[in-house]
């Protein structure tokens, strides 16, 4: 199957008995909703395969989906998407009986007697039934119903038991809150899968490493190799480089920029350089502070590891005078990216020039110059920093080469941005260091948010 295939299920006729008796609420009943589509997006489903059907239950059962409704994975997530609760009583042996005479029944859609054929009933229920379920789940189990039980919060989890097939720990499923039972949905796709995992049985073409998800699989390289848009087979990355990169920050030092944030943009900086594998091979990096004039603080290749550099930019002290950005675009272009300043023959370069006004002298020429050079331009503008100049500067697609932020204080935010961007994109290999970092980043600030 091609990446991400579905897992092919059995045959299958499939119900859904949901429980929307008045203790579900209606942003619990919703997340039962979202939890039953989740499950019916990973199957195979179809009138030959996998038919889908839904029982809503309170004091009263009502049919929503019959297992002759219509087959279309479309049609049936909207099907659920219409369910309303009932908010009545609580009569599960009621919904299982009707699942028994009408759900599964030839005349409802039913395929009975077809070899190699699964039944599966799947209860969502918060309460303790009215009436009594374990008589009626023994016949609905002796009619080859194979019943899974999901019990949400004050649940008595001895009436689960009662309606659940065998294996019991298989068939029982508890979950604290509804808000959680979106933890079920992987292990109910894998229920229904017949291969599961397509890696193990060989059931894959990828060439170096072969991942496995539910019932499809994907392809990844070993290190120092990436994926090839195919999606199968491995290309070695260019020179082996790694991430090779000659990264070079042109940052205003102009009087406007105020010290406490000359602080804020060191440290910028330094959130880049983070994100960055320094090394002789991989990146190097260069600053250069402007002002009425020019001044090279270090050049590409002088540090060695993070740390030094990091150190250095600490250590930067500021200018405090005029905005000479053309003049400061100029020498980039004609001495930091020379070799003779350490930079490398056949490495990306990239510019990051960071400024807060418009400049006091004319800055086409060498904006232009820098882009025909090859050189890949970011333009960082904050506070009074004139948007066409922050254009003129960046690279082609201009929109994902400037930023702008009305306040220092969120150039932090913009880092984030730029540590993305700066892969070179022609070598995916070039990338792998620095998405590895950004999902770092991300996985924290959203454990942080939970």
């Amino acid at each position: 199957p091609s990446p991400g295939t579905l897992c092919r299920t059995k045959p299958t006729d499939l119900v859904f008995i949901l429980d929307s008796s008045r203790s579900v609420r209606p942003h619990e009943f919703e997340k039962i909703k979202v939890f039953v589509s989740r499950v019916i997006e990973a199957l195979d489903v179809g009138p030959n395969a996998t038919r889908v059907g839904l029982i809503n239950y309170a004091s009263a059962v009502r049919s929503e989906l019959s297992l002759q409704g219509p087959q279309s994975k479309a049609a049936l997530l909207q099907a659920v998407r219409r369910i309303q609760p009932l908010s009545t009583g609580t009569m599960t042996g009621l919904a299982i009986q009707f699942a028994i005479s009408r759900a599964f029944s030839a005349a409802e859609g039913g395929r009975d007697g077809a070899p190699n054929f699964r039944k599966v009933a799947i209860v969502v229920t918060d309460g303790r039934p009215q009436d009594g379920v374990q008589d009626v789940s023994a016949r609905a189990r002796a009619a080859g119903i194979e019943i899974f039980a999901i019990g949400v919060g004050r649940v008595d989890m001895g009436t689960l038991r009662q309606m659940a097939s065998e294996p019991l720990d298989e068939h029982v499923d508890y979950v604290e809150s509804y808000s959680v039972i979106e933890k079920l949905t992987h292990k109910f796709q894998e229920a229904f899968c017949v291969v599961s995992d397509l890696c193990a049985t060989g059931d894959h073409d990828c060439e170096q490493v072969c991942v496995s998800t539910p019932g499809a699989y994907r392809c990844a390289c070993r290190d120092g190799f990436s994926l090839n848009s195919d999606g199968r087979t491995c290309a070695a990355c260019n020179g082996g480089l790694g991430s090779a990169l000659d990264l070079v920050f042109l940052i205003d030092g102009s009087k406007s920029v105020r010290p406490e944030n000359f602080e804020l943009v060191k440290k910028f900086i330094n959130q880049i350089v983070d994100s960055l594998e320094v090394s002789d091979k991989q990146a190097q990096v260069g600053l250069v502070q402007y002002s009425s004039s020019v001044r090279q603080e270090f050049p590409l290749g002088q540090f060695k590891n993070k740390k030094d550099i990091k150190a250095a930019v600490k250590k930067m002290s500021y200018m405090e005078k005029g905005t000479m950005t053309g003049q400061a675009l100029k020498y980039l272009v004609d001495s930091s990216f020379s070799i003779i300043n350490g930079a490398r023959p056949g490495v990306p370069k990239v510019g990051i020039v960071f400024t807060d006004g418009r400049s006091q002298d004319y800055i086409s020429d060498a904006a232009k110059k820098a882009k025909d050079s090859g050189f890949r331009m970011f333009a960082v503008g904050v506070g009074n920093a004139v948007e066409d100049e922050l254009r003129e500067i960046a690279s082609e697609p201009v929109a994902e080469h400037y930023f702008y932020t009305a306040d220092f204080r969120t150039i932090s935010k913009i880092g984030k941005k730029l540590q993305m961007k700066i892969c070179v994109e022609e070598d995916p290999c070039e990338c792998k260091s620095i998405v590895k970092f950004q999902t770092k980043v991300e996985g924290l600030i959203n454990s942080l948010q939970q």
